[in-house]
């Protein structure tokens, strides 16, 4: 492959990931302006409706960080599992039994550990410090 082609075919590349990003970012404003309607049609807010919204803003601080790194940190995704999954036990818990109560009250303690262990990873082995000890040896 040659540089020039090598060249396009990054720039392709980047022109694709910046349009899936732009189409995320307008799927979720209309979403969330949908749900702010429902809001107001309904005249009353629940908390699942605050949930739902705090997703949306969950996903475009997550394209905000990418864009901004070119990097998406595990705990975003993870952080918004948690909330839909609080959000399915607010909404559905009344027609659930008690045995997928405790199994999705589960899932949410599961990622919150997992959160809790991707945190104290990057404090205590940064990636920085990683990289030092490649470069000295």
């Amino acid at each position: 492959m040659t540089v020039k082609s090598d060249h396009i075919s990054r720039k392709s590349l980047r022109v694709i990931e910046y349009g899936g990003l732009i189409i995320i970012t307008i799927a979720t404003l209309i979403a969330g302006a949908q749900e702010i309607l429902f809001m107001v049609e309904a005249q009353r807010v629940t908390l699942a409706d605050l949930l739902l919204l705090f997703i949306y803003l969950e996903i475009i601080a997550m394209v905000a960080v990418y864009l901004e790194s070119g990097k998406l940190p595990i705990r975003m995704p993870l952080y918004i599992a948690i909330v839909a999954l609080a959000r399915y036990l607010a909404l559905d818990s009344k027609g659930m039994d008690s045995w997928k109560i405790v199994s999705i009250s589960a899932s949410i303690i599961m990622l919150a550990f997992a959160v809790l262990v991707i945190r104290f990873g990057h404090t205590r082995f940064s990636y920085k410090s990683i990289t030092d000890k490649d470069k000295g040896s």
